[in-house]
């Protein structure tokens, strides 16, 4: 069954606009039709459609169920928004499928896009959460310059992936303790500057390499993100026997 998003759904009893048009100028939904609805909040709702209508499908709620996310640490991905949009909502969409808590586009020294459309992305992580069968919406930031993320209070690990080897770094499935919640920072196509790497040092966020391969931006957070995941479902199986 296709699954609908309404964040406000125990308030408004309805769809959005978006999600109204697609079921009902798309799918062809009709009073009576059953859907199931997320809210974003780790909740999953079996719904009847009482209100046929493409800008505000009224609904009535007939079971609500449970449905948190399935990883335990919370991960965040700051990553610099490629000069090809494409790749970073790429990114964004596989991001959401395999399991993220937030994604923070950053603004660099080095950043070649300097300018977002932060509605795109998020209209992307619905999508992907949605045909991922998750309860959960990730945060979609706006875009930030990197030194006031770098000065945020972060729980968990921290680390950046630095492509200079001048600097001593660890590989990531090293360094990352299963268990722990990680905060991972990818830079732009130039990589971080030196007063960048510095500054992210002070703030105790450790250099970290990604396999032997040369990645690129994309690629490197992507890489990041699912070691977190098979690290975490590894150790879990080894505590289980």
């Amino acid at each position: 069954m296709i699954r609908f998003y309404s964040p406000y759904l125990k308030d408004e009893f309805a769809l959005p606009e978006e999600e109204s048009g697609h079921a009902i100028r798309v799918l062809r939904k009709k009073c009576g039709d059953e859907i199931e609805v997320v809210d974003g909040k780790g909740n999953l709702y079996r719904c009847v459609i009482v209100g046929e209508n493409s800008k505000r499908t009224k609904v009535e709620i007939l079971e609500e169920m449970s449905l948190p996310k399935v990883w335990t640490p919370s991960i965040t991905l700051a990553v610099a928004p490629t000069k090809n949009m494409d790749r970073m909502e790429w990114l964004v969409e596989k991001s959401v499928e395999i399991g993220v808590d937030r994604i923070v586009p950053i603004l660099c020294d080095r950043s070649e896009r300097k300018v977002i459309k932060t509605e795109r992305l998020q209209k992307i992580a619905i999508s992907a959460m949605k045909q991922s069968l998750k309860g959960v919406m990730p945060e979609i930031d706006e875009l930030v310059p990197l030194r006031l993320f770098l000065e945020e209070h972060h729980e968990g690990a921290k680390f950046f992936g630095y492509c200079d080897d001048a600097i001593g770094r660890i590989p990531f499935v090293d360094a990352y303790n299963p268990g722990s919640n990680a905060v991972i920072v990818i830079g732009p196509e130039g990589d971080f500057s030196p007063k960048e790497v510095r500054f992210a040092m002070e703030k105790d966020f450790k250099p970290v390499t990604f396999g032997k391969n040369r990645l690129r931006t994309e690629t490197a957070a992507l890489y990041g993100l699912q070691s977190v995941h098979i690290l975490n479902d590894y150790s879990e199986r080894i505590t289980e026997h």
